[in-house]
């Protein structure tokens, strides 16, 4: 099978997948406890002012026709209008306001993971039982063990304190002044396209792409980076202590005993042999980091004040916004489906005994 064969199978594989994570999902908002013409009148409203507004809303009709329509919607991208948080407006401008700033705390998360966490890993599985391998793996352990919702609030407070416990170092000061808990600013840019690149409000280059303000840049980089730190500790942790298990199991295989055995040097061996081999059982744990941003970002994003999609979905849930509620549900059943099958074609690519047969 070809490579877009498979590709093509597995997109046709994922249609029953996203339609039935849709169907719960819209079993789940009709006949659950969400109430949006109670959170939209309030509570103790008179009975026909409340049937008013739930023919209003087409809550009244029968629930196979609600169905069909919210499957139609989802599938054509007419995600529907907000009910509570901004009535009137289309749920995929609301998503598209505040998917930036997930994006951005996202971008961060994965990062710090991929070049703290498997590094460390190898170089532990690298030098077993010597200081820095006991030191790595008991990191990987501590930050595992860690809430991020507890680390999140711990460190926020120590950051809000920095002076103090850092010996007079004000982190809301550092580089440029800052508070913690607030949106990053992401207009650092202008896509438009204007006429110069900024560094520091200082005209260097022509370049008709987009417009750069590296002030502002560094303190959007430093306001998400505590949040960053705090959503990829959990992955932090994982990725080193397994990269450190797969490293100490190839090291000690039987084609690295070969390539010993031929005379090929020992970093040709790591480089060639030893890390391809060891990421193979991490592209799961590092493709799997999707899910571990849909899930904690709505804490962690409540927290530190980020106003993402994680914020938008939790006010969305507790004031019972029926049409962004699942248009958020669709959106990350999407992204989980596309990272599995992403992950399916890094297997193929780093493995070459894995085929698409």
């Amino acid at each position: 099978m070809s490579r877009w064969g498979y590709f093509a199978r597995r997109l046709l594989l994922a249609i029953p997948v996203v339609l039935f994570g849709t169907t719960i999902t819209f079993m789940v908002i009709r006949m659950g406890p969400l109430d949006p013409v109670a959170a939209i009148l309030g509570q103790n409203v008179p009975p026909s002012k409340y049937e008013a507004v739930e023919a209003q809303l087409g809550l009244n009709r029968p629930l196979w026709e609600q169905y069909i329509e919210y499957m139609g919607g989802l599938l054509t991208f007419d995600l529907g209008n907000s009910y509570v948080i901004k009535d009137g407006t289309s749920a995929m401008t609301l998503i598209a306001q505040h998917a930036p700033r997930t994006l951005w705390l996202g971008f961060w998360s994965v990062l710090i993971p991929l070049f703290i966490g498997i590094p460390l890993g190898f170089y532990a599985g690298l030098n077993p039982n010597t200081l820095s391998d006991y030191f790595a793996s008991f990191g990987g352990i501590v930050w595992r063990a860690m809430p991020n919702f507890w680390l999140a609030v711990i460190l926020l407070s120590v950051l809000s304190q920095s002076k103090t416990y850092f010996f007079g170092f004000e982190w809301q000061s550092f580089l440029v002044q800052s508070k913690i808990a607030t949106p990053p600013p992401l207009n650092f840019y202008d896509p438009s396209g204007t006429t110069a690149i900024k560094l520091g409000g200082t005209t260097l280059f022509d370049f008709p792409l987009f417009e750069f303000n590296s002030e502002t840049f560094i303190k959007a980089v430093k306001m998400v980076l505590p949040p960053a730190l705090v959503l990829g500790s959990a992955s932090m942790g994982n990725e080193m202590r397994l990269g450190r298990t797969a490293v100490l199991e190839t090291v000690n295989s039987n084609y690295v005993e070969t390539a010993r055995a031929k005379g090929l040097s020992n970093r040709k061996i790591v480089w060639k042999h030893v890390f391809r081999n060891a990421l193979i059982p991490l592209v799961p744990i590092i493709l799997n980091e999707a899910f571990l941003l849909i899930g904690g970002s709505v804490i962690l994003e409540s927290i530190f004040s980020i106003n993402g999609l994680g914020y938008l979905f939790y006010q969305a849930a507790i004031q019972g916004d029926m049409p962004l509620v699942g248009s958020l549900m669709f959106i990350f059943i999407l992204i989980i489906v596309f990272m599995n099958i992403l992950q399916d074609f890094m297997y193929t690519i780093i493995d070459p005994r894995v085929g698409y047969e």
